[in-house]
């Protein structure tokens, strides 16, 4: 099939941007990597009257460090955040997530801001947003915010954005020394969607862990972070942990969904063995920083 009929707009800046997108509201969808809209586009699941195509706006790419925090550009490629040496030393997790992203032609087009606009719940980069706290710097018509990780997220490719609202960048924490990260994910093929994932950031110091962060992806509605799990390790000693007790005591007050590829059941079987995994190889890297 072939798109319906649609108006073209490529805006220069990103005031340009969001007047059009106060202009039209729901009629209109912005156009960043395409690997998400254009499939849908074809299909006809969408039919916006006007398409925003926002990979001519300079304001959107770059990166940069500020205040202890790494800056990624929206329309950032997905294999950028692979290769690039700047990003990866700042946000590891990043580096680590990117290549489960489909293929190369998808990370060659893909973007930061495009994927997690979409919202994805079976996606990796949200979940790595939500892990990290990572703040979701957005434009409109009254000005700039930013939007928590923890409310962006609203349900499946649903999010906080308003209509006439445009994700610029995302700010990442950069982690200091003594510090290990990891990303753990079964699918069906390698470049498929994961069944279950589990992304994991330590800070470990004299034997102990002094911080973590957990999130899964695709057992829930959106990116799920394990704060009680988080709360019961902080202070454990890195040695000596039960992670299939640990994985189990992640995922219990999870309700992951059933579909063609995977039960509720086997998802939170898996999922469990994927905290234990992310956990331990991000300890390890911890330790031996």
């Amino acid at each position: 099939m072939k798109p319906a009929p649609f108006a073209y707009h490529a805006p220069p800046t990103v005031a340009d941007a969001v007047s059009v997108l106060a202009e039209f509201g729901d009629e209109a969808k912005v156009l960043a990597g395409g690997q998400s809209l254009v499939p849908m586009l074809a299909l006809r699941l969408a039919r916006p009257a006007h398409l925003v195509d926002v990979n001519g706006v300079a304001e959107l790419a770059g990166v940069r460090r500020e205040n202890g925090h790494l800056i990624v550009g929206a329309t950032t490629r997905h294999a950028n955040l692979e290769r690039d040496r700047a990003i990866g030393e700042a946000v590891p997790l990043l580096r680590l997530a990117a290549p489960h992203i489909g293929h190369s032609q998808i990370r060659s087009r893909g973007t930061l801001g495009g994927s997690l606009a979409h919202a994805d719940a079976a996606a990796e980069l949200p979940a790595v947003a939500r892990a990290l706290g990572a703040g979701f710097v957005v434009a409109g018509p009254s000005g700039e915010r930013t939007i928590p990780a923890d409310g962006f997220f609203q349900m499946v490719f649903t999010t906080a954005l308003e209509p006439d609202e445009l994700v610029t960048g995302v700010r990442f924490p950069v982690w200091g020394p003594g510090s290990g990260f990891a990303v753990e994910e079964i699918a069906r093929r390698h470049g498929d969607f994961a069944l279950a994932g589990a992304v994991c950031a330590v800070q470990a110091s004299a034997g102990r862990i002094e911080r973590v962060a957990l999130a899964m992806f695709g057992m829930g509605s959106v990116p799920e972070r394990l704060y009680a799990l988080e709360k019961s390790l902080n202070g454990a000693a890195v040695d000596g942990l039960d992670l299939d007790d640990i994985g189990e005591q992640g995922v219990a007050a999870l309700n992951p969904p059933s579909d063609v590829h995977a039960t509720s059941h086997y998802r939170k079987k898996i999922g469990a063995v994927l905290v234990g995994r992310a956990l331990s190889t991000a300890i390890k890297e911890a330790v031996s920083a």
